[in-house]
């Protein structure tokens, strides 16, 4: 059913914050218990997993197993993935879509009636269920939308943007939330004692980025600012091959098209990927997007060639990429498509355990904004959304057997500021985020980000900047400690990995800004070690 602010002051039902995959799932999960689903869009809109071209990771084809999924996810996690949390989830994989099946989703089907599987980059078997070629995320979410619209235990209340959480004691008591797009609106208080958060990434922290304006860090700033755990904020994916359309986010160029045969040329027609990696365009993604971006910066360019393997077939193969080509004025048919990394998905976030705990009491997270052990430090392609099934089905069942106790009234309003976000503060952001935070990354780079955003975190006029720089400062801290390359994270000052630290980040907020203040107090040299738990 939908509902509106008016009586919305406490609540006894389980409270999810996220329209996207992750707090869709977990609603349905979760029927027929009474739950409060927020949507700061309306669902459908502003969630990156709408957005997804590729699709869900599920070992289904004969002779695939479970065991070599996780396999390839461990080996592209850069030394970082919780081998466990990886065979679980791939265990999982099976169960999940045959959910989303039953929640009507139109997985491609072969000729024989079976689920259609195709490969992606570093994956060593076809295994990747899709919906029309590149559609998997929006017929997801579709799908998922209308079946939360029909269920009756789910009170869906939309337009309303997370803003603070409220704790007392290390347990939740509440949020604070305010409509979205009203900076003038008054913050409306909800008292609740069991809180999912679902609230997606923080690709809009960056200045090219394809994921859309509500992924901005928002649930990852809240719960850090609450005393949450946040582990591995400094591993960003950035996707190599984000359409150059001159629009904000990006378009997204799928990399399901490398694994149809679509090559990556520089500007004078030559491929460059063969050279940096015997996968060539199917090697994982940080390579990739280190090798489009290392063309782009000698000035030759970057393009994505599908002529050849698709040619007159990409529009009914691919019409998502099709389209946004077309309305950029490029035919790929017939012409190469101007491509360079975006930011993608953050496999940091809220340190949850295996059933979608954070380490805060009645608090649980899951999708992007939660980080599980599940990626390392770099995501193997179509994990997430599996990720997020997985895990919004764990949290369902682990909040199943729970007695929720009732809430509290509140009163007290935490950071009431609401002005309008100052746009030319958050450019600045999302520009240094981009030069200094983003696929290269080097000390100084990385410090003066610190002192900025911590700056910019304690001056901020409006909360909705305030949690921009708190997200962006978490990132930049925790990069700028991790002294050493690793999957996503590069530092041209540190290229070679250490061994010594493969192991997870984990941070909190106090410590990041102990950082800043030490940046901002004297620089310190370089040979200090990373705060690395």
């Amino acid at each position: 059913m939908q509902d509106n602010i008016d009586n919305l002051t406490r609540s006894d039902d389980v409270v999810i914050v996220g329209g996207g995959l992750a707090g869709l799932f977990c609603a349905l999960k979760l029927a027929p218990r009474p739950v409060t689903l927020i949507s700061a869009a309306p669902l459908g809109q502003g969630a990156s997993s709408a957005w997804a071209q590729g699709g869900i990771a599920a070992a289904l084809a004969e002779g695939d197993t479970p065991e070599a999924h996780a396999a390839d996810t461990i080996s592209v996690g850069g030394g970082l993935v919780d081998e466990a949390v990886a065979l679980g989830i791939a265990r999982e994989a099976a169960p999940r879509v045959h959910d989303l099946l039953a929640y009507g989703v139109p997985f491609d089907r072969d000729l024989e009636g079976k689920l259609a599987v195709g490969r992606e980059a570093a994956h060593s078997a076809r295994r990747i269920v899709h919906v029309r070629g590149d559609g998997a995320g929006a017929a997801i979410i579709a799908a998922l939308s209308d079946a939360v619209r029909r269920t009756p235990s789910i009170r869906l209340i939309e337009g309303l943007v997370a803003e603070a959480l409220l704790t007392e004691d290390g347990a939740v008591t509440g949020l604070q939330l305010r409509e979205a797009g009203n900076f003038a609106a008054q913050p409306v208080l909800l008292a609740a004692r069991t809180v999912v958060l679902a609230t997606g990434g923080i690709g809009h922290l960056y200045a090219v980025t394809t994921n859309p304006r509500e992924a901005s860090g928002s649930g990852l700033a809240i719960a850090a600012r609450a005393g949450a755990v946040i582990a591995d904020p400094e591993f960003v994916q950035f996707h190599p091959t984000a359409i150059m359309a001159g629009r904000d986010p990006a378009p997204l160029a799928t990399e399901a098209l490398r694994g149809e045969g679509a090559t990556l040329i520089n500007g004078h027609g030559e491929r460059f990927m063969a050279a940096r990696h015997p996968l060539a365009e199917l090697a994982p993604r940080d390579i990739v997007a280190r090798g489009v971006f290392a063309e782009i910066a000698v000035g030759r360019g970057a393009f994505l060639d599908a002529r050849q393997a698709l040619g007159a077939r990409f529009a009914e193969r691919f019409p998502t990429v099709h389209a946004s080509c077309i309305a950029a004025g490029i035919d790929p048919a017939t012409q190469a498509i101007p491509i360079a990394p975006a930011a993608h998905y953050h496999m940091g976030g809220i340190a949850v355990d295996d059933r979608g705990r954070s380490s805060i009491d009645g608090l649980w997270a899951g999708g992007e904004v939660s980080s599980t052990g599940a990626h390392g430090a770099n995501r193997l392609a179509s994990n997430s959304l599996l990720e997020a099934v997985v895990y919004a089905a764990r949290i369902a069942d682990d909040i199943a057997g729970r007695t929720i106790p009732s809430p509290a009234r509140l009163s007290d309003v935490v950071m009431p500021r609401g002005g309008a976000p100052d746009a030319a503060a958050a450019k600045r952001l999302r520009t240094m985020m981009s030069a200094h935070v983003g696929v290269i990354r080097d000390g100084d780079g990385l410090a003066e980000a610190v002192r900025s955003f911590a700056t910019l975190e304690r001056e901020a006029t409006s909360i909705a900047i305030c949690n921009m720089a708190t997200a962006a400062l978490l990132l930049a801290a925790s990069a700028w400690n991790r002294r050493e390359s690793r999957g996503a994270h590069f530092r041209s000052d540190h290229p070679a990995d250490v061994p010594a630290l493969a192991r997870r980040t984990m941070t909190t907020l106090s410590a990041t800004r102990e950082v800043a203040d030490s940046l901002t107090e004297r620089p310190l040299p370089r040979t200090a070690q990373p705060i690395i738990a």
